[in-house]
């Protein structure tokens, strides 16, 4: 069974910033503030469908959760704490900013059954940081990872196609993530939301966002990599959503990007295999049951792309491939 989160967002709630991507409103279809009265009665409705309780997390995500205050995280808290006493679910994830966490925060969350903090990094670049009005530094990431760990499960996230980032700022960013360890990632391709500084920016051509095609050339090879680090990459591209689509002015965003990134992946497996065929060959890859359609890609697109290229290619599943890779049948 898969992990299932409660999630609660509270747009804007604590965030001290306004940064220059940042809709949160859009992102999250809640335009209006919510009260610990309304959390309250999201739960009792999510609980009353008997979730399971080994896979079942509550969460609090959209806003900066720990710079709302004290007695606004409390109230929250107390609604949620009940279902982890009795055992209902995990526990509870908030999300929040590198710089929003104090000793005195972080016993209050350990107290009322917090597991998990994700923090906002966006980027380990001090200089993406600034341009975008983040508010803090990379060392500010650092420095809260290390008292997150120390307590609680850590998670991160970060964006790809910042307005001054380039290819390599980007590398360096997720080198450092590696280097860091957080035991869940989520990876957002940088999208332009009507109403941010990102969309004056873009009419005004200061920025040119990445396109989907881009954005999956700079993301997709790191999955295996934080994957090979034992970092769980729990979300690459933004939740598809209405709200989010009506409120879209530009920038990589696509419904199932984690699809396409899969896809790109096993494109460049079949790359580096066909280069060795004669051209127009026909060939029959393996590939593991549960892959067969990461490798042919979304609407297929890996037989096309195979096609154009001159080569007729096939895919047959085999329990004995492992996920991620092909092999020719001989």
């Amino acid at each position: 069974m898969t992990h299932g989160n409660i999630a609660i967002f509270i747009p804007h709630m604590g965030c001290p910033h306004a940064c220059s991507f940042c809709d949160q409103r859009s992102i999250s279809g809640t335009p209006q503030p919510v009260t610990p009265e309304d959390a309250a009665a999201l739960l009792e409705e999510a609980f009353r469908k008997e979730p399971d309780p080994a896979h079942t997390e509550i969460a609090f995500f959209g806003g900066s959760f720990t710079c709302l205050p004290e007695t606004e995280i409390e109230a929250f808290l107390k609604v949620a704490f009940p279902y982890v006493k009795e055992k209902a679910c995990t526990g509870i994830r908030v999300s929040t900013r590198p710089d929003g966490l104090s000793p005195r925060v972080l016993e209050l969350l350990k107290q009322y059954g917090v597991t998990a903090v994700e923090l906002g990094a966006q980027s380990m670049d001090d200089a993406v940081l600034r341009l975008n009005r983040r508010g803090h530094t990379a060392e500010d990431v650092r420095k809260a990872c290390a008292a997150v760990r120390a307590e609680f499960s850590l998670g991160l996230q970060v964006m790809a196609g910042l307005p001054g980032e380039n290819r390599k700022s980007f590398d360096r960013t997720m080198g450092e993530v590696c280097n860091l360890k957080p035991d869940t990632l989520r990876i957002y391709p940088t999208v332009v939301l009507r109403g941010t500084d990102l969309e004056r920016m873009t009419r005004e051509n200061l920025y040119a966002p990445l396109t989907v095609e881009e954005a999956v050339e700079w993301v997709a090879p790191w999955i295996p990599r934080l994957e090979q680090t034992r970092i769980k990459v729990i979300r690459v591209g933004l939740h598809a959503s209405r709200s989010v689509e009506e409120r879209l002015i530009g920038g990589a965003y696509h419904p199932a990007f984690r699809e396409l990134c899969d896809g790109w992946l096993y494109r460049r497996l079949m790359k580096q295999e066909l280069e060795k065929c004669p051209p127009g060959a026909a060939v029959t890859f393996l590939v593991s049951p549960r892959e067969l359609s990461k490798a042919a890609g979304q609407k297929r697109a890996n037989l096309v792309w195979a096609a154009e290229n001159g080569y007729q290619v096939k895919l047959q599943p085999d329990p004995t491939i492992q996920p991620g890779t092909l092999q020719f049948l001989l």
